[in-house]
Parts: C-alpha cells; structure tokens; sequence
C-alpha cells in the first residue's frame, strides 16, 4: 500500500495545537455566562479532577450560544456538582481566601481517594507479575487475550473529558499514576505468553505521542509470529483530528499504520466519539478517510453519559455517521464506578431501553455494537435486556469477557432493580444465592502469571 495515498490534503493549513488548562478555566467560563460564584466553584471542582481543552474544540466543538447547557461544553467543563456541596463550598473558601498549594492539596488528596481513582482491580489485580513476584509497571493483563500497556509519554489526552474513567492519570499525583516506558518488559511479556493475541496501547492516548516515539512501542512488536492485532486507544479523532491530516508528522504516522499491516497485523484504532457532534467538522472525517486508506480499522466506543448523550436519537445518529463513514460500532459502556460517577449514570433499565431503542434504528451493518455494557472488576458484563421469567421480572446478562474463560457467553440473571447504576448494585434472581464470580474460582485472571 503507498503512501502516496496520503500526500492529497484539500483542506487549508490548521494552526498548530494550543492547550487550554486550569489558568484560563476563568476566561473560558466567563464567555460561556456563568456568574462570579459559578465560576469560583467551577474552579474548586478543578482543583480535584482534570481539566484540558485546547483551540479545535473551544473554536470549533463548542457552541458558545448553548453554553452551558450545550453538550460539548458539558464533555469538557467540570460542573459544580459533581462533587459534594460542602467539599466544593470547602475548596471555594480556600481559593477566595488565596491558600497555599499545600493546604489545599490538604482537602484535594482525601477527596481523590474517595474517588476511587482505579476501579476495578486495575492496580491490584490485572498487573502481572515476575517470576520473583515483581509487578510489572505499566501492564495490565486481566483477559487472556489481551495485554494493556500503558506508555509513558502517552499519559495525556489533547483534551480530557469530563466522564474520563482513567481521570487519575492526569492529576499529577505520580502514587495515581499508571505508566511505564520499558518496552522490552513489554515485547518480553507478550513473547512469553502465546495466549496474547492483541496488545492494546492505552492511556491518556497514545496518540499524543508523535510518530517516532509511537514507532518505538509498536514495531518490536510486529515480529511476534502469536500476535495478531495491535489496538489504540484513542480519543484524537474528535478532540484534534490534526494528528493525522495537517500535523508535522501525520503523514509518518500513516507509513507506521501502513507497516503494522503490511507486517500481517490487524491494526485497530479504538476511537471515542460521546456525541455526534464530534463528527460535525470536514477535518474529522479526512481523518478518518486517511487512516482507512492504510488498512487500519477504526472500532467506535463511548459511555452513556448522562445530561449529554443519554437518548436513542443521539446514538442512532452517531452509529449511522460512523457507518457512513467506514467506521465499526463497537460499544455501548455503561460509565464505570469512578471519578463523579454519580453525576453521569444512568440507570441500567433506562439503558437497556437507550440501547435497544438505537439498535433498532440502525440497519445490520450497524448492529456490530454491543452493550450496555459495564468494565466491572470480575469482567466485561452485557446488560442485554429485561424478561419475564416465572413472574419474575430480571435483568438478563452475560459476560463478554471475563477473569475466569468459563464464564464467558453464560447468562446470568438479576433482580430488575429501577435504580440500579452498576453490576454491584444488582441482586442475584430466580432463587440464586450469589453470582459467578461469587461461588467460582477466578484461576483464570493473569494477575500472577510470571514471565519466563
């Protein structure tokens, strides 16, 4: 496949990248309206969760007019309450009083721990170990198949969005922070375990990381004979779609794709679009057309966000323009128990009805998504929809992945429960004492796997 196919750019020359971060939270909050108190408390919530924006989406996402209430504002902008009156009301006093650094890294530090920072047994659990027991930084392998890497340069996204599972990572608390640039640990890993097929690189997102530095993670892995696809997390194509069109090194960033695949392997990026909105610029969609024109695959996934995404209408349009333009639903999430979770969740039965409802709309190309579904610590669970079973009403799930193989593609049943969030809000039904990952063995995670 040449390169040449990317040489062709039509659309006019971008300005290089600007960041936008906490100094101009009150530039940024002034124009979008909010009085002197909203803007202060917009400010204490920052002090606790990430902010980032940067010149695409504040000059061409946002819809200034809407704001606050337009939902790409809402992607980006912490809101007041996302977190608890009396803490926000604490931090406020501290930032008008003009405290120290420390004193108020005092009140921050405690209400990041109540945040659960790392959900799901992704410090503890899903990071494998050396054969002398010691961790190794910056993988997880939680599922079989599939190895997660973390790479140090790529622990930053070009901008973060509100509802971001992974929040802890942009703190700059270096004990929150899950990194690592070893990447023979890594190759080393993988060559040792047969049963890896795919290596997914995570964050942050990789792709703020420029093309020589991407190259130095991806292609000592592409001699691994076992491994069959390489992932990428990433939330670029909406948040600075520049990376591969008008950036200086797009074009070697298309060569690298161009290479995974011509090595044999399946190169899938892992785009995250909340909203359809994201898709509304000409730049997106040279993106993605470039990046298709290398053999890679691009798979489509975001949460269920509530106040900004949660509506049959939404999905139905964002899955049809992913369609549209060779792109492949992948899934719907349910948003994990971390960060202001209780700010975004939606209740499980208003998702299965959101899901169906856009599932139903959509023709069978489409129907490649799946969900709703939940990253919970026994593993990928899919809600997929409520029945009636011997007069009881449930909840009928199943895994799609999972820390023990054996429960993959069995169904199990929950109590319908209406205000339901999450898989450990659920009951076990139809006369069942526990759950899977209640009774069984989880042998099957790859927590304590060493390297030989």
């Amino acid at each position: 496949m040449s390169v040449t196919t990317h040489a062709v750019k039509p659309l006019s020359p971008e300005p290089r990248y600007r960041a936008y971060t906490t100094r101009h939270l009150e530039e940024l909050t002034t124009r979008a309206g909010l009085s002197a108190d909203e803007r202060l408390a917009v400010q204490a919530v920052a002090q606790v969760l990430p902010f980032r924006a940067n010149s695409y989406v504040v000059d061409e996402l946002i819809d200034w007019a809407a704001a606050p209430d337009d939902p790409m504002y809402r992607l980006l902008f912490p809101q007041p309450d996302m977190l608890p009156a009396e803490d926000v009301a604490r931090i406020a006093d501290l930032l008008r009083a003009g405290a120290s650094a420390q004193a108020l890294n005092a009140v921050v530090q405690p209400l990041r721990a109540r945040l659960n920072p790392h959900p799901a047994g992704q410090m503890d659990l899903n990071v494998p170990r050396l054969a002398n027991a010691e961790p190794l930084p910056g993988l997880q392998h939680k599922y079989a198949e599939t190895v997660l890497f973390f790479p140090q340069q790529g622990q930053t996204c070009h901008a973060y969005c509100t509802y971001c599972f992974r929040w802890a990572q942009f703190v700059g608390d270096a004990d929150l922070k899950f990194a690592s640039r070893d990447i023979a640990s890594l190759v080393d890993y993988v060559r040792s375990h047969e049963e890896v097929t795919n290596v997914l690189l995570t964050g942050g997102d990789p792709m703020v990381m420029n093309e020589r530095v991407l190259a130095r993670y991806i292609e000592p892995l592409l001699d691994i004979e076992h491994l069959e696809a390489i992932r990428i997390g990433t939330k670029s194509l909406a948040w600075w779609p520049q990376r591969f069109v008008s950036d200086p090194d797009a074009d070697d960033t298309l060569r690298l794709f161009e290479r995974v695949v011509a090595a044999g392997k399946n190169l899938a990026l892992m785009a995250h679009f909340s909203h359809p909105n994201e898709l509304a610029s000409p730049m997106v969609l040279e993106a993605v057309r470039r990046i298709r024109a290398t053999g890679a695959v691009i798979r489509t996934q975001a949460p269920l966000i509530r106040g900004i995404n949660d509506d049959a209408a939404t999905w139905e349009r964002m899955w049809r323009t992913h369609l549209r333009h060779g792109m492949v639903p992948y899934y719907m999430f349910v948003e994990r128990d971390t960060g202001p979770r209780d700010y975004f969740a939606v209740p499980l039965a208003r998702a299965v009805d959101i899901f169906r409802s856009a599932y139903q709309r959509v023709s069978g190309l489409g129907r490649t998504v799946r969900g709703p579904s939940m990253s919970a610590t026994p593993g990928k669970v899919c809600v997929d929809g409520v029945a009636d079973i011997g007069g009881e009403k449930v909840f009928v799930l199943h895994f799609i992945q999972a820390r023990n193989p054996e429960w993959v593609g069995r169904p199990f049943f929950a109590k319908y429960d209406e205000q339901a969030t999450w898989l450990f809000d659920l009951r076990p039904a139809l006369g069942a004492d526990a759950f899977p990952w209640e009774t069984a063995s989880t042998s099957g995670a790859h927590n304590d796997l060493p390297v030989d």
